[in-house]
């Protein structure tokens, strides 16, 4: 089954790539290597803003991280030509969680991106991965994630 497919079958439309809000480029491509810029967390209504360990949960938190990953991906596809098919695998991730200094799972807040990946590409959604602490992120968002891909 096609990316493309799978994402229709998940019922997921990849949004259009979000655009920088500075002075940087939302990725760059070196040989195979695709780097994404981080995705801050936002969903058709906007930011998901929130801070874990004070007023947000870490199941409203990883659908954050879900949202961040479906940015990733619309970022893929935008570098790859509109062409989402290019992607070979997932390759790393790096999470950032605004969390208070006593909250201590990140990891969970960053599985709803890494789940979200391997459902939606199977072994090529499986990924090296980072998930840490933030005392404070753009905006206010809840979660942040910059990512690193192979494709054709």
């Amino acid at each position: 089954m096609s990316i493309s497919e799978r994402l229709a079958e998940l019922g997921v439309s990849l949004p259009d790539a979000p655009a920088p809000a500075a002075n940087y480029v939302p990725f760059v491509q070196v040989g195979s290597t695709l780097y994404v810029s981080g995705q801050v967390s936002a969903g058709p209504d906007g930011l998901i803003t929130g801070k874990l360990g004070d007023d947000m949960s870490v199941e409203d938190a990883a659908g954050a991280a879900r949202q961040c990953a479906i940015s990733l991906l619309a970022q893929v596809r935008a570098a790859c030509g509109g062409d989402i098919e290019r992607l070979v695998r997932v390759v790393k991730l790096t999470g950032f969680v605004n969390s208070t200094q006593d909250f201590a799972d990140q990891p969970k807040v960053i599985n709803g991106a890494s789940d979200f990946l391997v459902e939606a590409l199977g072994d090529a959604g499986r990924h090296a991965r980072s998930a840490v602490s933030a005392a404070s992120l753009p905006f206010g968002v809840a979660v942040e994630i910059e990512g690193i891909f192979e494709i054709r």
